[in-house]
Order: structure tokens, then sequence, then C-alpha cells
């Protein structure tokens, strides 16, 4: 399908050094020159078959089809899910791992969907045409997600089986329609042990040296006549357009290397006071949290290993969010980059005062943005626990789910949530039975009690009457572990065929339950609800606000500004490169099997038995790199990746596949908000 070229940047402007590209500035790049073997049109080609073909996204992390039967090669951690469901503890696929030795022993990856970017374009005009001047701010931002919804809808219809999703570019100022292919079943292929695929566990996680085998391979299936279907045993193997070739020789250090990938999302185009925000409050107070939420999580799995796999994946979730965080906070503080941008805004401040026209228009601009996130931060801590109440409990965002699902089935498609819409309705309902899957009472209870602990405990006004009266006595601690425990011992909702029951009751029904965490959530609603309208009140105000910025810095720097990576297709490039990230210490960026025997210990440093036996006899066949006389087992280098990027092919200059992109090194946390040569390092 023809793929409609967008001009995201103003023509004569030169780009700022890093770079997560959209394929609609290919051309503007001089490819020979970086170092690409492989003309534009290899990369992406708008008339014919290109790598971008051979590019999925899994899940939440990226891919690349291997071979033309719709074999996939992600990561470990991102097919973690489906190893998890798959293993029981006499069965542990997480510990031993899987190898189906034929198509029909694979296992479905209940969840998992993968995305083939078909065809995009930019479709600003058609939803900033929804909005006028005079709109509040929070009616701005409605307008514009309903007229999103619209034009997604009108895309899917004129283009049957494809999947239609907008992505906001630059804030309040640019959207793009893209059209992928979106196949709906996905399944386990192989998986390596537990001490290969996770080797050094959280001990090594965005660290290098690196020696961690963190890979997989899943397999897409579509029906018969070739279109997406779910799951079904008469299913056969999705033929990819294009298959990404694996060159074996690997990587020398200085190669030039690239990515085509999905990175989720940055924020390097806000200002001093985002990240001062996320600095003093959001960061330290999620990290804080999901550490204490780790320790419990592990304590309850400790003895049985049926709670254990249970609970793997969330502890794996909480424990990468937490380090990336801790990362993130010491990078900022670091590198003193809140200074910095406000240098920058200072320097922007004056650039506004040398014209009458620019004092008019842009004058006030960074004092409103300012004033935005003063109110968020005042909001924050009764916003974080509100937020936590319904997220750290399983069985209490099921309820919220399921009753925030019957009033928006009241509502006309176009008027509902983008959850509960027609068209994402099943998906939401899937996640929720897989959520319920992995209840564990013990740890539902410790991690509810908590979060309305946290709640008795706030400075700032309390705005739950639900939990209010629950902190009226002195024994506050004792009494609320009784509610806590009571609460979720006497519901029903870990009943998966009982919550069934309930996606076919109407709202005035469920507010007459029994059921004491469906009482909760049907009286939390209104928090939620007000909540929300804050969010969107808030989020009008900086689209405008944004918009304005983008204007007036491009201006200002004569710098072309590539849009924050919004989980779309991006390509990045660079070079293999160690980096010193401290005084006195230099990586080198290959490490070897060498390096893997020498942490080999206890867990989460043991090995196979057999690998030890190989590495003692030197069997390395084809796979000893020429100068290391040993198997390279991680890579590093300079591309510009932040989360999303998990999975995604490394490819050298010809595009052949050498490896597959699975971290940064801790000090690049904070690619997030800034990148930069000296520390921004990603692992393969």
């Amino acid at each position: 399908m023809q793929l409609m070229v967008l001009m995201l940047v103003f023509g004569g402007l030169l780009f700022a050094d890093e770079g997560m590209y959209p394929l609609s500035e290919i051309d503007n790049l001089n490819l020979p020159g970086l170092g690409f073997d492989i003309p534009a049109d290899e990369l992406y080609n708008p008339e014919d078959v290109s790598l971008i073909d051979g590019i999925c996204k899994v899940g939440g992390c990226s891919g690349s089809f291997v071979s033309d039967q719709g074999l996939i090669l992600t990561n470990h951690h991102c097919a973690h899910e489906s190893i998890r469901d798959a293993s029981t503890p006499r069965r542990d696929l997480l510990e031993q791992g899987f190898h189906a030795r034929n198509q029909a022993e694979e296992v479905p990856a209940e969840g998992y969907k993968v995305r083939i970017t078909v065809d995009y374009q930019d479709v600003s005009q058609e939803v900033l045409s929804a909005v006028s001047d005079t709109m509040a701010a929070g009616e701005r931002h409605q307008a514009i997600e309903d007229r999103i919804k619209e034009l997604e809808i009108e895309a899917e219809t004129d283009h049957p089986g494809l999947r239609a999703d907008i992505a906001e570019m630059f804030i309040g100022r640019t959207y793009v329609l893209f059209l992928y292919d979106y196949l709906k079943d996905v399944r386990l292929v192989y998986a390596p042990p537990r001490s290969i695929g996770n080797f050094g566990g959280d001990i090594d996680n965005w660290m290098w040296p690196r020696h961690t085998g963190d890979f997989s391979l899943m397999r897409a299936y579509v029906a018969p006549d070739g279109t997406p279907a779910e799951y079904s045993p008469d299913n056969i193997p999705y033929r990819p357009r294009r298959v990404i070739a694996i060159d074996p020789q690997g990587v020398n250090e200085e190669d030039f290397v690239f990515i085509l990938g999905y990175p989720g999302r940055t924020y390097r185009n806000r200002t001093s006071h985002h990240l001062a925000f996320e600095y003093q409050m959001r960061l330290p107070m999620r990290a804080d949290l999901y550490e204490w939420q780790i320790e419990v999580l592990q304590g309850l799995g400790a003895n049985d290993r049926s709670v254990a796999l249970k609970l793997a994946s969330r502890i794996k979730s909480l424990s990468n969010r937490m380090k990336n965080y801790r990362g993130k906070i010491q990078g900022i503080g670091r590198i003193k980059l809140i200074e910095q941008r406000r240098q920058s805004e200072q320097g922007l401040q004056e650039f506004i005062a040398t014209s009458p026209a620019y004092r008019e228009q842009y004058g006030n601009l960074l004092d409103e943005i300012a004033a935005v996130y003063s109110q968020q931060q005042q909001r924050y801590p009764y916003e974080f626990v509100l937020s936590y109440l319904r997220y750290s409990s399983i069985l209490l965002r099921t309820a919220s789910t399921v009753y925030q699902r019957s009033i928006e089935l009241t509502k006309p498609d176009l008027e509902r949530r983008k959850a509960y819409m027609e068209r994402n309705l099943a998906q939401t309902e899937e996640r929720l039975f897989e959520r319920l899957e992995n209840y564990v009472q013990p740890a539902d209870e410790a991690l509810l009690l908590d979060m309305i602990d946290r709640y008795g405990n706030l400075t700032v006004p309390r705005q739950i009457p639900a939990l209010d009266d629950i902190f009226k006595t002195n024994s506050r601690p004792a009494r609320t572990a009784r509610i806590a425990r009571k609460m979720l011992k006497k519901s029903r909702l870990s009943d998966p065929e009982y919550v069934r029951q309930l996606l076919d009751v109407k709202p005035e029904d469920l507010a007459e339950l029994k059921d004491p965490v469906m009482r909760l959530a049907v009286a939390l609603y209104p928090n939620y609800e007000r909540q929300r309208d804050i969010d969107d009140e808030c989020s009008g105000k900086l689209d405008r606000l944004h918009n304005l910025l983008v204007e007036v810095k491009q201006a200002y720097e004569q710098t072309a500004f590539i849009p924050d990576a919004n989980s779309t297709l991006r390509l990045t490039f660079g070079h293999i490169r160690g980096y010193s990230p401290a005084d006195a210490i230099r990586y080198h960026p290959i490490t070897t099997l060498d390096g893997v025997i020498e942490k080999r210990g206890d867990p989460p440093f043991d090995l196979p038995d057999e690998i030890v036996s190989l590495w003692r006899q030197k069997k390395f066949g084809r796979y000893e790199h020429p100068h290391l006389k040993s198997v390279p087992v991680g890579v590093l280098y300079n591309m510009d990746t932040t989360g999303g990027n998990s999975g995604s092919a490394v490819l050298n200059a010809r595009g052949q596949l050498v490896g597959i992109n699975f971290d940064r090194a801790y000090e690049a946390t904070i690619n997030d908000y800034a990148w930069n040569e000296s520390y921004s390092r990603s692992i393969a």
C-alpha cells in the first residue's frame, strides 16, 4: 500500500545530534555519509517491499520476522508473560526453558498481538479542525480525543482488516494516522532457561557489562485465507512480506549499526518544570512504592512456587521500572539536567524579549507552563494514592473495570472511552481475565492495605469519602487490616465465572450488589471521574502551550526537533562503542562467554552444565569471534533507544541482523529526557 510521506520539520533546519527518526525523515538523511550500505528505499519503500515489512511490534516490545513462516525474534522479557502463563510448578518453563519441536507443540501466547506498519499519513488538519480558540482547555482536549476516535473508525471502515491508530507527534500540533496489519494469534516457540534468559537477574539489569541471553522466539498465525484471526488450530503461519537476514559474523568495535523499532515514550521537548516534577515527585514516589511492593511479593512466593509463578511477571515489571526510575533520578541529578534546561529556557526568554511580536505571543509562555506543573505538584500526593489504590489491587481493579464498562456501554460508541469502544472492548476484557488468572489474595490484601494506610497518612486534604470512615478511631492500623482482609475474603470477584456473569449486569444493579469490593469500586467511581476531568483540563492547557513552545524554540534554536517517541516506528543509528561512566573506568563494547563463566555462581548467576562443558572444551564452532577468540554475548552501542525498543533487531550497514536490543546502560536510563554521546549507551 502507498506510504504517504509526512513532513514533521521545517525545511532548511539542521537535526539535533540524537535521533529517533520517523520514517518520513529518511529522505532528509545522508545515509551513505552516516554509514548505511543500503539506499533509503531499502529501509522503506512506498512502492515495494522494504525492511520495515520485516519489523513488527509484539505486545509492548519490538520484534523481527526471521523466517517466512512467521517466526519472530524478540526478548525473553518481552515473552515473559506467555512463558509464565504456560508454566506450572511441575512444568516450570520460566526455570527450565521451552522448545517446541514442531508447530503443534507451540503454546498460545494469550493477550499478545503483533502489529506491522502498513501505511501512515498526516491528519493534523483533520484533528485540529475539531477545536477553536474559544474552547476551554478541558473541552479542547476532549474535542481532539473525540475527533481522533472518529478518524480511526473511518480509517478502519475504509481499510477492512487493518488496525488504525492516531499518534500525537508534537503536543497539540501534529497528528499521524498509522495503519497496521494486526495479528491476533501469537504462539510461544522457544525460550531459554532462566539461567540464560535472565542470567544476572535484577542485579545485572540495566548494567554493563551484561551477559544475559535475553531472547525468545514466537510465531504469528493467520486464518487459512491469510486474514488476521483469533487463535484456531486451523490457522496457518503468517508469511511476512520481508524476512530479516541474520549475519553470523556479528560485529566489531566501531561497526555501524541501526535499529528500526517501536520506542515507547520520551519527554525531551518538555520544559524544566516537567523535569522538576519528575525528579522531585513522580519518580521517587513510584520507585519507593515499587521497591516495597517487590519485597512483599517476593516474600509471598519464597516458599510456594505456584504463588511465585503467578507473581513472577508482576515482580519483573515492578523491578524493571523501579531500577529504571532510580537510574533516572541519579542521572538527572548527576548531570544537573534541570539546571541545564533552565539555562536554555532563560536564553529562550531573552530571545522572546528581542521582538515585540514574540513578546506579545510568547512572553508569558514559560510562566504559564510553570503554573500548570505547580498545580500538578500540589495535587500529586493525593492523585498518586488514588491511582495506585486501584492498580495495586487486582480485585479492586477488576471491580472498577466491570463497573466502568457497564456505564460506558450505555453510551453511543463514539462517546465511550477508548478502552470500551467496540473496536477495543474484546482486548479490554481479555486483559481483565488475564489479571484474574494471577490473583493471590495475600498479595492483594497487603498491597490494598498499604494504599489505604497511605491515604490515611496524607498531609493534603482527603477527598475519598468511601475511605474516610476507616480512620475515625485511633486503632487505625489493626482496624484497617481487618477491613481489607474481610473485604477481599467476602468478595466473589476472584471467580472468573462470576465476573463473566457481571458483564451482563446494568450499572444500577452492580451498585446494589453486596460484594464489598464492588461497593468500594462504585463509591470510588466519582473520584476517578473528577480526576479524569482535572487531567483533561491540565492536558488541554499543555496542548496549547507546548504547541507555542515548539514554534518559538524552532525560531530560536534554528534546529529541527524530532518528535518525542510515542510507540510508532522509528529509525536510530550509531556504532558499536564503549564508554567511560566514571573516573578511571573504561568499558569495552563486547562481552563474551568467558565473562559469563567468570560471573558464574549462585542464582541469579547460575548456568546450565552444558554451557560450562562446551566452554571448557572450547567448542565454539562458527560462533567464535575471530578477534575475541570466544563467543560474543552482549554488545554496546551509542544508538538512541528507550522502552519499547526491547526486542528490536540490531542491523548492520547492509540491513542484516547482528543482535537483539534489550536494555540501556544505567547511565542511559535518562534517555527519556535527554540523549548524550558520552553516556547514552544501549545493550543487545
